[in-house]
């Protein structure tokens, strides 16, 4: 099967893009998957439940503004090549270029190393990294060590720390 959204080949069955995260189905009344089949993307994710199609386009600055459930102010974050999330390990100082401890973190189920955000092929990918509460994007749980393309206006939740992200 072939995306329609990023044009990568998937294995027949998969019924998420590994690419790009794009939802795939079959078109109806047509081949089984496999040989020949096609793909749509689908607006709605669940019963009543709309799909948040924001950009991915992340503009000139390469900036983002993490807007941290319970916080006024958001953390601006000028975006590297690959930057850890999480929170410091207290055992050896060593911190991840994007601490959330001032946040509660650690109460709130973040790892030290919880999740990595890539830049990657001009787009801003998000990967968890094995991390014991998992990542989600708008609700939906990541596979450990497989990139997910994060759009402005996603909601990232890891552990049990929401944060809503905007590109700047």
């Amino acid at each position: 099967m072939r995306c329609t959204n990023c044009g990568a080949d998937c294995e027949v069955g998969t019924t998420v893009c590994p690419h790009c995260g794009q939802t795939l189905i079959t078109a109806g009344n047509g081949p089984e998957p496999g040989e020949g089949a096609t793909t749509r993307r689908v607006d709605v994710t669940k019963a009543g439940q709309v799909a948040r199609w924001g950009t991915a386009s992340l503009g000139v600055q390469r900036k983002i503004a993490l807007h941290i459930r319970g916080y006024d102010q958001p953390l601006i974050v000028p975006l590297g090549e690959c930057m850890h999330i999480g929170r410091t390990d207290l055992m050896t100082g060593e911190a991840p270029e994007i601490a959330l401890d001032r946040y509660g973190a650690t109460a709130l189920g973040v790892s030290r190393r919880h999740a990595a955000l890539l830049l990657q092929d001009d787009a801003l990918k998000v990967v968890d990294l094995g991390s014991v509460n998992a990542t989600f994007i708008n609700g939906q749980k990541l596979i450990p060590h497989q990139p997910r393309i994060l759009r402005d206006g996603d909601e990232l939740r890891l552990g049990k720390m929401v944060i809503r992200i905007q590109f700047i």
